[in-house]
């Protein structure tokens, strides 16, 4: 063999570990969720062997033919979207002000004096007592689940961006008040950089409690969305149709999540994310 020849192999060669590396850290990926097929296995059988009456927790097979029935009739698809569009909505109203009013406050503690007491009695009210008033302020539809979405939402991202705020570095402060930095010039390249982990935090945690709280509002004041999709359901005693829905739910929120972890890593590579 010439060099030529082992000149031209070697970039092959060095190609085989990359894919084989590659196929790995897929397969290791995926073995997580081998106990989800292992638990549907159980549950089918459990519910085929009478253990279980199928009326009352149908077997995936059931669940299964319910999404393929709603998928063909449209249905599914325009209800996860109406979901889907409440909280794109309210989630982002809720970000927009929860980083917003939690950087200010973070710099001006005087003001946060005042404000955090008001916002700490209003914190603990569940969502779900705001579900009367929203329909009385905003009739039923999307003003009042964007209205639910917004409250559900906006605590956790308020609560971690004025933490992330209040947690900037002392020396960091210092060194910008050294170098005569403007009040912009700071929150820009200081306080937002060392708040930005925790502003992460609160998005993760405002979406998956804003996704919470559409399926909420839409179980009571809503005419579309698959809330209303299963109070539907519920009501024609439809278990399957039920669980289907359910699962819409689940793997939608799991979806957020996995696009609010891509954007962690994104923006904070430093931070380890599993």
């Amino acid at each position: 063999m010439t060099r030529a020849t082992v000149a031209l192999d070697a970039p092959a060669a060095a190609v085989r570990p990359r894919r084989t590396l590659a196929l790995w850290s897929a397969f290791a990926g995926l073995r997580h969720f081998a106990l989800i097929p292992i638990l549907l296995l159980i549950w089918e059988a459990v519910v085929a062997l009478g253990w279980v009456n199928g009326n009352v927790l149908p077997a995936p097979s059931a669940i299964l033919a319910a999404l393929v029935d709603l998928s063909e009739a449209g249905l599914l698809w325009s209800d996860a979207f109406a979901s889907v569009m409440r909280v794109s909505v309210g989630f982002g109203l809720a970000a927009s002000a929860g980083i917003a009013l939690g950087l200010t406050l973070g710099i001006w503690t005087r003001v946060a004096a005042y404000v955090n007491p008001v916002i700490e009695l209003i914190r603990p009210i569940s969502v779900l007592a705001w579900i009367p008033l929203a329909i009385m302020w905003f009739g039923l539809g999307n003003g009042s689940a964007w209205f639910i979405i917004f409250l559900g939402s906006f605590f956790p991202i308020f609560t971690n961006t004025y933490l992330g705020a209040r947690s900037v570095a002392p020396i960091h402060l210092r060194v910008a008040q050294c170098f005569g930095a403007s009040r912009w010039l700071y929150v820009r390249k200081v306080l937002f950089p060392s708040s930005l982990p925790f502003i992460i935090a609160g998005l993760r945690v405002g979406l998956g409690v804003g996704w919470t709280c559409v399926i909420a509002a839409e179980l009571i004041a809503a005419t579309s969305g698959l809330g209303y999709m299963i109070q539907l359901a519920r009501t024609m005693i439809e278990t399957e149709k039920v669980m289907a829905g359910m699962v819409v739910i689940g793997v939608i929120g799991f979806a957020m999540n996995a696009a609010m972890l891509a954007l962690e890593r994104k923006l904070i590579p430093w931070a380890r994310t599993r």
